[in-house]
């Protein structure tokens, strides 16, 4: 399905690592809006029954800390837009993807995912060590309408 006006866009899908991710439904909003196709990537221990539009397809893969991940680097094309809060999948895919967006509407980037995975690594540390770390502050509806706008943004260039 390809909105009048919107022929650029035949090849590129939305991408979601599922597990987790509170802009699925935001997401498909924008799908909606532009006649894009969407691709949930998700463990089996997260299936749904829930009724999704048929331009949703879902990917159900086995147990494990990185199944949907390696699903997710197999899957993605150079079209695509990828939604993770995972920085580890966001660097394997980042060459891979035309965008990689984070569920505040940070876009990963190759001037970025170096710290990013540096401050992942530090918090993993001082988790071992014992110290307390902050983790990440509540999902807010700002937060949503944030990357509504973002994705939507990069949709829009990805027509010029």
């Amino acid at each position: 399905m390809v909105f009048a006006g919107l022929e650029g866009l035949e090849n590129m899908r939305l991408i979601i690592d599922g597990d987790g991710s509170p802009v699925k439904d935001t997401t498909i909003a924008v799908a909606k809006k532009f006649g894009l196709p969407v691709v949930i990537v998700t463990s089996i221990d997260h299936y749904s029954k829930k009724e999704y539009p048929d331009f949703v397809e879902f990917i159900y893969v086995d147990r494990g800390a990185d199944s949907a991940d390696f699903k997710i680097v197999s899957v993605i094309q150079p079209e695509d837009i990828l939604i993770t809060q995972d920085y580890g999948l966001a660097s394997l895919t980042l060459a891979k993807a035309a965008h990689v967006l984070h569920q505040t509407g940070l876009e990963y980037t190759q001037m970025n995912i170096d710290a990013l995975l540096t401050q992942r690594f530090i918090g993993s540390k001082m988790r071992q060590a014992k110290q307390r770390t902050k983790g990440p502050k509540p999902f807010t509806n700002e937060d949503r309408e944030h990357f509504r706008s973002v994705l939507e943004s990069l949709v829009q260039q990805s027509l010029m």
